[in-house]
């Protein structure tokens, strides 16, 4: 670029804009703001043509240029036009340094800049730019795998996120509270992660709260693994009087009249009054043939309520009972007892319409009648029955003098067959004889669903973990000698010695 003449310098340095005669700096700063609106006032027009204002002596005395286009004007005009824009630079980076003083200083290129954009701007509105940001530097969002062009990401775990993308693995929603929850490199809601990681009470179905030590204390069934908070054993909620499952919340157990209560599940499958219960019982006397153990004599079976059992173990002089519940009885004394003999129906969530009927018991054997608890899942019934059944048939074949733990625990394993025969019958062989196989068809009502299989299951479990030494450890010692020697072996060993084989 060509310096600018002396004659145009001189020109455009006239004492009204700058120097000694300028008294003050307000007077200097209102000079300067009123030379910058004369500036702006003349704009170019569409053609690309520009007016700019020039100075004549007095700043109150102003004219305008002919308009020209660029290309046409004088060097002596360009080079006066580039005088005034270094004049006006000067004199606002000096004006900014004093208002300023040494606490702001404003970055030299940055003003240099805004100034010579704001002396070159058109008079008529620019367009406006589209908005735009600098990318993010080649960052990929972990959510969508996409670049992150512009805009808020967030940096977590190593990566990097779209806020949008940033999602609970739980509920699948963006997370946007300052604090989370993770759980090796999936982050979750807190809310989110307490509700996967919290254990739940299946009764009240409330957060299990923690306990004076501040840690989550709950029980939980061993087989059903309902957990439930500890207080709830002692709150009074329904027991099922079948699976032991308690009562949630959510759900209302059937009330059976004698202080039991039964989970809706058992109620599918409850045999209510003697006279349902006869095919059911003669299905277990056909099982018992099928293995060579036939019961010689008939004896009487009934279904009784709660008091009606209890008030026969006290008339009963033998024998051991199972507590804290007992729920069958093999009679071996002459009683009057009263029995079911027509089944109650369903009102609201409560039985009504029971009717019982005493019955005299003579004992005509050594074996007076067989009592099992009414209500009752059938595999539950039949797995009493089966256990009874076997008390009489020892006492009929001439067992004496056995120990609780041998004769219990031969009854209960008897019983455990029986289970296993009809919820997993291709895990042991059936018996051999055509009535014995009937009985699975006779006894099932048209064959065992999954649940009824699983309470099945239920209660094979509690027969094998019984805690009782004489039910439980009896068990596992006759279960012991049978898959060692056999049934029949077993039970000879039995007659002569009293005692299981070892």
């Amino acid at each position: 670029m060509a310096p600018p003449s002396s004659s145009s310098v001189n020109h455009l340095s006239q004492p009204c804009i700058y120097g000694d005669f300028v008294s003050s700096y307000a007077e200097r700063k209102s000079r300067f703001m009123k030379w910058l609106g004369k500036l702006f006032k003349s704009g170019s027009g569409r053609g690309g043509a520009r007016r700019y204002p020039q100075y004549l002596g007095d700043e109150n005395m102003v004219w305008h240029a002919p308009a020209r286009s660029v290309d046409d004007r004088s060097r002596s005009d360009k080079e006066k036009e580039e005088l005034d824009r270094a004049i006006a630079l000067s004199l606002a980076e000096e004006d900014l340094r004093r208002q300023n003083g040494s606490r702001w200083r404003a970055d030299d290129e940055n003003v240099d800049r805004e100034l010579n954009d704001s002396l070159n701007a058109p008079s008529y509105p620019p367009h406006q730019p589209t908005q735009s940001y600098p990318r993010g530097g080649n960052r990929v969002c972990s959510g969508c795998n996409r670049e992150i062009g512009y805009g808020n990401y967030l940096g977590c775990m190593g990566a990097f996120f779209h806020p949008e993308c940033f999602c609970c693995r739980a509920c699948r929603y963006p997370i946007q509270e300052y604090e989370f929850s993770l759980s090796g490199k999936d982050p979750y809601h807190q809310s989110c992660f307490k509700e996967l990681t919290h254990p739940k009470c299946e009764v009240c179905h409330q957060f299990i709260p923690t306990n004076g030590a501040g840690l989550i204390e709950y029980r939980c069934h061993p087989f059903w693994s309902q957990k439930y908070c500890p207080s709830h054993e002692h709150d009074n909620t329904a027991r099922c009087c079948s699976c032991e499952r308690l009562e949630s919340w959510k759900t209302t157990y059937i009330s059976l009249g004698d202080g039991r209560s039964s989970c809706l599940e058992c109620m599918e499958s409850a045999i209510m009054d003697t006279g349902d219960c006869q095919p059911l019982y003669h299905a277990i006397r056909d099982y018992y043939e099928g293995m060579n153990m036939k019961l010689d004599q008939q004896i009487p079976m009934l279904l009784v309520e709660r008091q009606a059992l209890n008030e026969a173990i006290v008339g009963e002089k033998n024998g051991h009972h199972h507590m804290p519940e007992t729920r069958g009885l093999c009679l071996s004394e002459e009683q009057t007892v009263s029995s079911v003999h027509r089944r109650p129906r369903l009102g609201g969530h409560r039985l009504v319409g029971m009717k019982t009927q005493p019955q005299k018991l003579t004992r005509k054997c050594e074996v007076t009648a067989i009592l099992v608890l009414y209500g009752l899942p059938r595999l539950l019934t039949g797995a009493i029955l089966a256990h009874e059944l076997m008390h009489g048939w020892l006492r009929l074949k001439g067992y004496r003098n056995l120990t609780t733990e041998v004769e219990e625990g031969i009854c209960q394993l008897l019983s455990h067959m029986w289970l296993e025969s009809e919820v997993m019958p291709a895990n042991r062989s059936a018996p051999s004889t055509s009535a014995a196989s009937s009985s699975s068809t006779s006894s099932k009502k048209g064959g065992t669903s999954e649940v009824e299989k699983k309470l099945g299951e239920f209660f094979m479990h509690q027969i094998a973990n019984d805690a009782s030494p004489t039910y439980g450890g009896g068990f596992r010692a006759a279960n012991a000698a049978v898959n060692k020697y056999g049934l029949r072996r077993t039970l000879d060993h039995i007659r002569y010695t009293g005692l299981f084989p070892s």
